[in-house]
């Protein structure tokens, strides 16, 4: 497995990953599929402080996808940065969700982040593992965040300090 920058390229392969998420009901308060289209114009968006990155099998294969997310727009959260990281079904449970928060750990540090943090489904046990894993602490829970398929979700509110 490599782990590299994604581009336009990938757009599709983001955007199917992304979509099953979405279907899942594990990792986004998203309900609406994305397309390659929009996945492309998100990619094109994005600055060098808020990579995407993505995991290729030794076929070029997209295995998964995280990104470096803005927290807040204001200036003095400039040194804090969310994340996300998606990894397609039938890759699930093999490394590669480990590997991408690796990276994206590793880039955030490079990038002068002082801390990361994610907003994650409490019932997602094996998101909450990997991040726990990481060595991310639960800072709090966010009640009846989302309202996903005429339920309420709470969300579990994480954060990691990358630097002392």
């Amino acid at each position: 497995m490599r782990i590299t920058n994604a581009t336009r390229d990938h757009a599709a392969a983001i955007a199917g990953i992304y979509n099953e998420g979405i279907e899942d009901r594990l990792a986004t308060l998203e309900t609406e599929p994305r397309s390659a289209e929009e996945r492309a114009e998100w990619l094109a968006a994005r600055d060098a402080r808020h990579p995407v990155l993505i995991a290729l099998d030794g076929d070029g294969t997209v295995l998964g996808w995280g990104s470096l997310n803005t927290f807040n727009p204001r200036v003095a959260y400039d040194h804090v940065v969310d994340f996300s990281v998606y990894v397609g079904r039938a890759h699930r449970g093999r490394g590669v969700g480990n590997a991408l928060l690796g990276a994206l750990e590793e880039r955030a540090r490079a990038l002068g982040y002082h801390k990361m943090v994610l907003a994650a489904f409490p019932f997602n046990s094996a998101g909450m593992r990997l991040y726990e894993r990481h060595g991310f602490r639960t800072v709090g829970v966010y009640h009846e965040q989302g309202l996903l398929d005429g339920q309420w979700v709470d969300t579990i509110v994480m954060e990691k300090l990358l630097s002392g």
